[in-house]
């Protein structure tokens, strides 16, 4: 019961795991956030543990944390740039809609661009994980989701709208006539935001200079701009009701690419910086 009591007041601070073999050692199996027993050990012992040894070798411990870890962070990695991502959508969608006389991004257009996204995002179970995230132990925080997707969301927000005021003002896109530009040059905008944020967001060091993401992530995004630009370009927008944007138009998006993925940068270094 003492080596019990120990193992609660160190969770407090600590995430604990035990290693027993014993009838006495399962009250502080059960105690520690992970039991460790033997196959040698009494069925009581073996109960109580969460993981049983069949090997006289704790290198599996190692393997096993590490890999976890790995899969923790890579998860993580989806939830907050996907829930800052959405958050950032929904704040265009509601301004979008509240000013403009015909619908920004039509409801297929919306569901074919997610599909594009999420598909894209099925290779990162396989991205690197950087040595920082997986040197001590993490735990589930919600609070620290819903404040990132708050400060990191916006920013995609701002270039919605700069983009708007590009496609109303610069080519002339303002009016129902219009509505199928408008809303492909939103389409091409979203698709390169969406698909290189996750590049800027994977990792809280310079992206491909410090941290590089592996090949299936890298091929993955390539594939998303191929099928994004395949309907933007050819013939097949028009299943999803896209009108052919004229050439002027990706100079216009590869500034507002470009001065994106600098601020996001800014913005993500910044706050790693406040908040650790």
């Amino acid at each position: 019961m003492q080596k019990a009591r120990i193992i609660e007041l160190i969770r407090k601070v600590h995430t604990v795991g035990f290693m027993g073999d014993g009838i006495n050692d399962a009250p502080s199996l059960r105690a520690a956030d992970i039991g460790i027993s033997v196959d040698t050990a009494a069925d009581i012992t073996k109960d109580a543990s969460n993981i049983i040894l069949l090997e006289k070798s704790l290198q599996v411990l190692e393997t096993g944390v590490t890999e976890g870890r790995k899969v923790f962070t890579n998860m993580m990695k989806y939830i907050r740039i996907t829930l800052s991502s959405n958050f950032g959508n929904v704040f265009s969608v509601l301004v979008a809609s509240a000013f403009l006389p015909f619908l920004p991004m039509l409801s297929l257009q919306i569901l074919t661009l997610n599909l594009i996204y999420d598909m894209s995002q099925l290779s990162i179970p396989w991205d690197n994980v950087d040595e920082e995230d997986i040197a001590r132990p993490v735990k589930w925080q919600t609070k620290g989701l819903a404040r990132f997707a708050f400060i990191v969301g916006p920013v995609s927000s701002v270039f919605d709208i700069i983009t708007f005021l590009v496609l109303w003002y610069v080519f002339g896109f303002n009016t129902v006539a219009h509505a199928n530009l408008f809303q492909a040059g939103w389409f091409a905008v979203s698709l390169g935001t969406q698909a290189l944020a996750f590049h800027i967001l994977r990792t809280k060091k310079v992206p491909f200079l410090q941290s590089r993401p592996s090949v299936p992530v890298i091929l993955s995004t390539i594939g998303a701009f191929v099928v994004g630009f395949t309907l933007i370009l050819s013939s097949y927008g028009s299943i999803i009701d896209l009108a052919h944007l004229p050439v002027q138009f990706f100079f216009y998006w590869g500034l507002i690419i470009l001065a994106y993925l600098l601020l996001l940068q800014f913005v993500k270094s910044v706050y790693y910086k406040k908040y650790n």
